[in-house]
């Protein structure tokens, strides 16, 4: 290759004196120039880094036969008579066939990586559905990428490559639809549970979970080093009764708390910018406009954050707060799930790109509000219950920016510390006056 390089380096010298009327390039300075250039290029090809290698001269080349690998997990799955039934698939997938098929069409349509194509021999590549399917099951197992060659046909390179493709599509495709706040339609039926539940007004109870990172860069673990002794990334999530998450903030390091993560989250920026609908409830008499979140010990007393009583002496006090540990641990419960449908965040992350991360904790969010919409009611999911079905009419955007006094003022009523007493107090009376009797039973 370098003498190729040299050759190819002395023509062009060639041609360009002659175009300049200069002779022929005899001289040691023309060689010394061609010689330097053959080198240098040389030495770029060589440090031009290349993931799969395949290429490198005694490298020896697996011919893994990826079409029989594609037929094997048609065959599995996707025929009519498959070998295995719709329990095995959704729990191995972690998901609904038709959802699959949607998630597989929808990929293919719009990412190219995704389409089923020839190479310059003629020769097809890996089918939509192997990797999909690959993408997938790293998601819900999280183990080593090379484990899925055996069964897949696909090279560990292939499998990661998959892997973010796929959640950089997902976030693309659905994440305006599965990551958003709630609707004005979807806030009354929020009100309406919460109401049922004793807790007029409350949206939800948030919360923050860790994510160790195994490949954190030795110089940063003393930023992402906490309470875990070991580097995490903080997830701040806020989720509803049925455990969909209406909010979903990662990427801050483990050295912070729950508290430093709020003063850096969006979760209120809606509220206080003045696009957030309306939230009307009464309690105890007194009338309300803020919703609010059911929250740990450590957060702050503001009146959109409602936590409990640390050491409760009445019996107010108590029942108040044994209703308010109940219904917070729903933030809880959608944490367990999510460790449990998909593995990958249960176990330490061994990427290394702290964006590859966000694209697969958002990925699986989507993934787990989807499921949630597709499995809901329905004993066994059909592609044409959702045909017609529109999009979810958003609050109104309301484009004039708020002045820097009205912002002010509403940090001032989302942070408020009396705000959060009165309506703590009023929490308490309305739940002593629908649950004290049966309390004292």
């Amino acid at each position: 290759m370098c003498m190729f390089r040299f050759r190819f380096t002395m023509a062009w010298l060639r041609k360009l004196r002659r175009e300049r009327g200069q002779g022929s390039c005899s001289g040691y300075e023309d060689i010394l120039v061609a010689t330097t250039i053959a080198r240098i290029g040389t030495e770029e090809e060589e440090n031009k880094p290349n993931p799969r290698r395949g290429s490198i001269v005694g490298r020896r080349t697996i011919a893994r036969d990826r079409y029989s690998g594609y037929c094997r997990l048609v065959e599995d799955y996707f025929v009519s008579n498959s070998v295995y039934g719709e329990n095995l698939f959704r729990r191995r997938f972690r998901m609904t066939k038709n959802m699959f098929e949607d998630i597989k069409d929808a990929c293919e349509q719009a990412n190219v990586y995704f389409k089923w194509r020839q190479n310059a021999a003629g020769v097809w590549g890996l089918a939509p559905v192997q990797k999909v399917t690959a993408a997938l099951r790293m998601l819900a197992y999280g183990g080593p990428a090379d484990s899925l060659d055996e069964y897949l046909r696909m090279g560990e390179s292939t499998i990661i490559e998959s892997v973010n493709q796929f959640t950089r599509t997902i976030v693309d495709l659905y994440g305006p639809r599965y990551l958003r706040q709630p609707t004005r339609d979807e806030i009354e039926i929020l009100l309406q549970v919460a109401e049922a539940r004793g807790f007029p007004g409350m949206l939800g109870s948030i919360d923050c979970m860790h994510w160790e990172w195994e490949n954190c860069p030795t110089a940063w673990h003393g930023q992402y080093r906490g309470y875990f002794k070991k580097p995490t990334l903080i997830l701040e999530a806020v989720a509803s009764y049925d455990t969909w998450i209406w909010h979903a903030f990662f990427g801050l390091p483990g050295s912070l708390n729950d508290i430093n993560v709020l003063h850096r989250s969006p979760v209120f920026d809606n509220l206080a910018a003045g696009n957030a609908p309306e939230v009307q409830f009464n309690v105890n008499g007194r009338e309300y406009n803020m919703g609010y979140y059911l929250a740990d010990g450590i957060y702050p007393p503001w009146a959109t954050l409602i936590n409990g009583i640390q050491q409760p002496r009445t019996n107010k006090h108590k029942e108040f707060s044994s209703r308010q540990a109940e219904f917070r641990k729903d933030v809880e419960r959608t944490f367990g799930i999510l460790q449990g449908q998909y593995g990958i965040i249960k176990g330490p992350a061994r990427l290394w790109d702290q964006v590859d991360l966000k694209y697969i904790v958002d990925c699986i969010v989507i993934l787990h509000n989807m499921g949630i919409e597709y499995e809901k009611g329905l004993p066994q999911l059909r592609a044409t219950d959702y045909e017609g079905a529109t999009d979810p009419r958003l609050g109104d955007d309301n484009t004039n920016v708020p002045e820097l006094a009205l912002l002010m003022e509403n940090h001032r009523r989302i942070q408020s510390r009396q705000g959060n007493e009165q309506l703590k107090l009023d929490l308490i009376e309305h739940i002593w006056s629908k649950y004290g009797d049966r309390a004292n039973n």
